[in-house]
């Protein structure tokens, strides 16, 4: 068992895995960039270790800065959380070679199913459904056109080596098409280094569905059930439940067993997630695999009681896994609301500034993963999720009310949240009755809260990002801040105010 972990990333998950570390008797390390100085993660490991300054690029996404914290600390293992570095194959590889455990799958594991077009070949060698659509990257427009026609329209334009909905472009008609693979692959190659793109059928009104799966290095692999992701906007999901009110018995059996075969197919070991999409008529087709643990995973673990961090850990060590398929229990209803500093009324603008108030909910049955407090600072530089809101019942209904009364104690001060959005979501009547799809939020909100801010509004905000990234940024023999270094919720002002 490791002695000493170091976690390679910030916020509430950092707190969380440092938690489970504690239990465990584990000792942790934290990183921070100079921005996160004040953060909780760094107040509440054992050592911290600065590794640069507030930009991204400069700070959590330099594998060699995080690698030189791991050896200067002694830490036996590395945790990645999930974003920044916890995807990158190479990371993976580098932290291995530096004879450093890595808590997560392999390197090539990532790569196998990183690459979209790869995985799917993957999956259809393996029995696994996958949507109707091309299984290699598209050379030329041609080409492209070619598949469509044969695919039929609708389709949908997807990043080969991306996901959150970066890349992505939905096209109904053939005049649609060559100004959206433009688009597409503009935005893959600046997301992921990589344009390639390809083309799959787009599927009307689905239903996102992931299961949730754990393999050992002896040869077992296991699922913990489904989490229904529907909930989404602009492809991020916002609210996340299990069970799914979309399955039945045999439904949720047949889609564990395929997860399981997906994951055996890529040799996978560690956590990991099998992506989902549910048509209208309940055929299920694979989707994706992420190669982490997922933002909603405390949602498994109300429904099972188990703590998948420690597993992880145990994983990594080299342990089997504890528990058969058949002695994993399944008890009740989970819902999980991702608290993000974005203002709901503003077409979700971000919302940066002092918590001046903090009143968190409580009670039977709540938990909340948080990675701020009173009195802390809500920077501009990385994702607006400053907590989760955990809830479980013994059903579906108890979980709702018990969901929405923890969110009506929650009391956030000095920036705007999107606890009133939740609140709305969980009180429409398509949510209560399960019946919902991926379009809830567009049908829910008058006016499409997708379409881009307003551009003043949004022109507004980019002056201020750019004004405060030059005053942290490195002042010498360092690049000027780039698409890369701020997630979509940033960057969406920045594009509306150039596109006025």
């Amino acid at each position: 068992m490791f002695e000493k972990i170091l976690i390679a990333n910030r916020g509430e998950i950092a707190v969380r895995v440092i938690r489970t570390c504690r239990e465990m008797g584990i000792q942790t390390v934290a990183v921070f960039s100079e921005a996160d100085r004040g953060a909780p993660h760094v107040r509440y490991a054992d050592e911290a270790c600065l590794i640069g300054p507030a930009l991204s690029r400069e700070s959590y996404l330099l594998p060699e800065n995080i690698i030189a914290a791991a050896r200067k600390t002694g830490a036996q293992a590395v945790h990645p959380g999930y974003g920044f570095l916890s995807e990158r194959a190479a990371f993976a590889d580098r932290c291995v070679d530096a004879g450093i455990a890595f808590i997560g799958p392999s390197g090539e594991a990532m790569r196998a199913m990183g690459d979209k077009t790869a995985a799917r070949r993957a999956m259809r060698t393996a029995g696994v459904p996958v949507v109707p659509g091309t299984e290699e990257g598209l050379n030329d427009d041609a080409e492209a056109v070619r598949v469509a026609d044969e695919v039929g329209y609708p389709v949908l334009i997807k990043a080969a080596m991306g996901g959150g909905g970066k890349g992505m472009r939905i096209v109904r008609n053939p005049e649609e098409l060559a100004s959206a693979l433009r688009s597409a692959r503009s935005e893959a190659l600046s997301a992921f280094g990589d344009g390639a793109v390809y083309i799959e059928k787009y599927l009307e009104d689905p239903r996102h569905v992931e299961f949730q799966i754990l393999a050992d290095a002896h040869g077992h692999t296991v699922h913990l059930g489904e989490r229904e992701c529907s909930v989404q906007r602009r492809h991020q999901k916002l609210i996340e439940e299990s069970p799914s009110c979309i399955l039945d018995d045999r439904l949720r059996a047949e889609m564990g067993t395929a997860a399981v075969r997906a994951a055996e197919a890529a040799g996978y070991v560690n956590a990991g997630t099998i992506e989902f999409i549910v048509d209208r008529n309940r055929n299920f087709y694979f989707l994706e695999m992420n190669t982490r643990l997922q933002v909603e995973h405390p949602v498994t673990e109300m429904r099972t009681g188990l703590d998948l961090v420690r597993e992880q850990i145990l994983v990594a060590s080299g342990s089997p896994l504890r528990f058969t398929q058949e002695e994993i229990p399944f008890r009740g209803a989970a819902i999980e609301c991702r608290i993000s500093a974005e203002d709901p009324d503003e077409n979700f603008m971000p919302s940066i500034g002092k918590i001046t108030r903090l009143v968190e909910p409580g009670g039977p049955g709540v938990r909340i993963d948080s990675g701020f407090y009173r009195g802390y600072e809500v920077p501009i530089f990385y994702d607006p999720m400053i907590a989760k809101l955990i809830v479980w019942a013994e059903t579906r209904d108890e979980a709702i009310a018990r969901m929405k009364r923890a969110l009506s104690e929650y009391e956030i001060g000095g920036i705007k949240t999107t606890v009133s959005f939740h609140l709305q979501a969980l009180s429409d009547a398509r949510f209560v009755s399960g019946n919902y799809t991926t379009r809830f939020i567009e049908q829910m909100t008058p006016g499409d809260k997708q379409d881009a801010p307003d551009p003043r509004i949004a022109a507004a905000f980019a002056t201020l990002v750019k004004h405060r990234t030059r005053k942290t940024a490195r002042p010498a023999g360092s690049s000027g801040p780039s698409g890369t270094e701020f997630s979509a919720w940033k960057l969406a002002g920045r594009r509306a105010g150039l596109r006025k």
